[in-house]
């Protein structure tokens, strides 16, 4: 991190510091929290300060996809304009952004809302760049859980390794914050783990991981896991209902997808 522009008031966030997604330390409301799997930055708020990420670390506070030549040296940046942080996008590739939304270059910047926003920059192969944003609200914490959140719970659930990349996997598309995700099928979540090396993957071993974690999880009190409950036709819903819970507590974030290979 000694590389990074030096600027007042700007604090370094180190390599192995914890996802913005598990909460941030009590900051000064307004206060802008930027992570990479290279480290970060926090800022305090103020007029006209800008936090800049892309792929040139000399020239960036938070660098990005260092060795992949498709993110752009100088690939966006976070400015506070009026009493609020903006982003903008001032590379070649689009950023993706929660909810399928795509920022283009020509694009004019959008407001970063109070809270956690994962920002995904697609690289060269199957390769995603995540940078991640949290803004301080007014007690420096994340927002308070949504309305009818009273199952959730307060802390992540234990997985073993082989639970966490099979889940990690067939959530993908909810990590990634697609508008209408849906659970990848056992064959497709087969097929990506073999891709990446190590012990060998088939359909049957993912679904057996899988209704073990939501057997184990409906034990302990979570609702919407089991067939009586959900009732016919099952579809997709038992894993919905697995993964919302998983996302929701917090035991996957958006950071776990580099058990894919991602970045």
């Amino acid at each position: 991190m000694t590389d990074i522009p030096q600027v007042e008031g700007l604090e370094p966030l180190p390599p192995d510091h914890a996802s913005l997604a598990f909460e941030v330390a009590d900051a000064v409301p307004g206060t802008i929290y930027a992570l990479s799997v290279s480290g970060g930055v926090r800022f305090r708020p103020k007029e006209d300060r800008v936090v800049l990420f892309g792929r040139n670390r000399p020239e960036v506070h938070v660098c990005v996809g260092e060795d992949d030549r498709r993110v752009s040296r100088a690939h966006g940046r976070v400015a506070r304009i009026g009493g609020h942080w903006w982003l903008a996008n001032t590379g070649h590739l689009p950023l993706q952004l929660p909810g399928s939304r795509t920022l283009f270059p020509e694009d004019e910047p959008v407001p970063v809302l109070t809270g956690y926003t994962p920002v995904f920059i697609s690289g060269t192969a199957r390769r995603r760049h995540l940078v991640e944003l949290f803004v301080s609200g007014d007690d420096g914490r994340l927002p308070p859980p949504a309305p009818g959140a009273a199952t959730l719970k307060d802390r992540p659930w234990r997985l073993a390794a082989d639970e966490r990349m099979a889940l990690v996997c067939l959530a993908q598309r909810y990590l990634l914050h697609e508008a209408y995700p849906q659970p990848v099928s056992w064959k497709q979540v087969a097929v990506e783990l073999n891709g990446i090396g190590g012990e060998e993957w088939r359909p049957k071993k993912v679904e057996h991981l899988v209704a073990n974690v939501r057997k184990r999880l409906s034990g302990g009190g979570v609702p919407g896991l089991t067939r009586e409950e959900v009732g016919e036709p099952v579809g997709n819903m038992l894993n919905h209902n697995l993964i919302t819970e998983l996302l929701h507590t917090r035991t996957l974030v958006p950071p776990d997808l580099r058990v894919l290979g991602d970045d």
